[in-house]
């Protein structure tokens, strides 16, 4: 009974505290700092939990026959039920997010709750499933994305000027960026994957690779069975992702959060957390993967890209100086390390037109959205002075 009693003499203050903010209200109502703050501490705590689920979940695939209640997704669980209880709290309250900031919310945790059964059933009829990029589990990680972009406007939005509301967006930056990589990291630990089958030492348990091979109906050394499941997309996704979808996030972070090296310093964030879990997974005796540390030259290079005062010639010389980048320190890292595998310079010139498409609308939307940091805390501080 006493550590009951102790537990309840603890809570009753918590509760005491919460209680009068539990009510209907609209988005945008008024939002004291001190329940603002644990809300967004709330969803760091959440999204921490996400990736080191998320983390640990990749090399366990890498490994293991999969197991729906495998460590790992039960790690993200955590994270996800923390996610749910701040959206119930968002969408019934309206206390830290504007309109916007509810809905992207409300729709990414509806998404990636619906995507989970359908993930479930998905393996249940086709097995393995084993690239990142299938269709549930895309849904798994666009439903997250929608709820890291409505938590980072919210907190855009509304928190106060100061080394605070910098750091804590950067570190929102790094969970959206981690999240946006994510099917990325197929590839990265299949040429690990790979390259342990050419030597005979392959990372899989042999009940996985048994499975994966009666998938596609070939045996168990045939090398073609390894090769569909350590690389089983085209070789042109890996780097055209990376220079379309992760810069487009690297000039996002550079633009909101406002300060020079912003971009370089999330994804820098990002690859020193994979370079520190690196030897982590390698102790435990599971797969490695190729970190991608050509990201932080790309990075680099969009921050050197805002010494451009003009947003139009900022986003056309940008995205090819980025592109440029990106391709040579990817040869670099393939010809020192390890990487995926490379393409043609042409290729890769297709994913700077799509960079710069899109940074051009970002540029567009700075103007429109009051996008950029300085202009955003201009505000904050207008709202906030009697």
């Amino acid at each position: 009974m006493k550590p009951v009693e102790s537990l309840r003499r603890r809570a009753t203050p918590v509760i005491e505290w919460a209680l009068p903010y539990w009510t209907r209200g609209k988005a945008g109502r008024e939002t004291p700092e001190d329940l603002f703050r644990l809300l967004y501490f709330g969803w760091l705590v959440a999204f921490s939990f996400k990736v080191l689920g998320a983390s640990w979940d990749v090399s366990w695939h890498f490994k293991w026959l999969r197991d729906d209640l495998a460590p790992p997704h039960l790690l993200n669980s955590v994270g996800t039920a923390i996610a749910l209880a701040l959206t119930i709290i968002h969408i019934y309250t309206g206390y830290g997010v504007d309109k916007l900031a509810q809905r992207l919310i409300a729709w990414g945790t509806g998404i990636f709750l619906v995507a989970v059964p359908l993930d479930l059933i998905n393996h249940r009829v086709n097995g393995l499933d084993i690239t990142s990029w299938s269709p549930s589990h895309m849904m798994l990680y666009i439903g997250t994305l929608l709820m890291l972009c409505g938590v980072t406007w919210g907190w855009f939005i509304r928190a106060a000027p100061g080394r605070t509301r910098t750091l804590v967006l950067g570190g929102l930056f790094v969970f959206l960026f981690e999240n946006v990589w994510f099917p990325e990291q197929h590839q990265e630990y299949g040429v690990y994957g790979l390259a342990a089958w050419d030597r005979g030492e392959p990372d899989a348990e042999p009940i996985l690779i048994r499975f994966a091979a009666d998938q596609i109906g070939l045996p168990v050394d045939d090398r073609a069975v390894a090769l569909h499941f350590t690389l089983p997309v085209p070789d042109q996704l890996y780097p055209l992702y990376a220079v379309i979808a992760a810069m487009l996030v690297a000039v996002c972070a550079r633009v909101m959060i406002g300060r020079m090296f912003s971009a370089t310093a999330v994804v820098g964030a990002y690859v020193a957390y994979r370079t520190l879990i690196w030897p982590l997974l390698a102790v435990a005796d599971f797969p490695r993967s190729a970190v991608p540390v050509f990201l932080i030259a790309g990075a680099l290079a969009v921050d050197l890209a805002f010494l451009i005062r003009m947003p139009v010639v900022r986003a056309l010389v940008g995205a090819l100086g980025v592109t440029l980048v990106v391709d040579q320190a990817l040869r670099f890292q393939h010809a020192m390390f390890m990487a995926p595998p490379l393409v043609t310079p042409a290729t890769m010139l297709i994913g700077g037109a799509g960079l710069a498409a899109l940074w051009l609308t970002v540029e567009w939307a700075c103007g429109r959205y009051a996008l950029r940091a300085q202009d955003r805390e201009a505000v904050v501080s207008a709202t906030a002075t009697p």
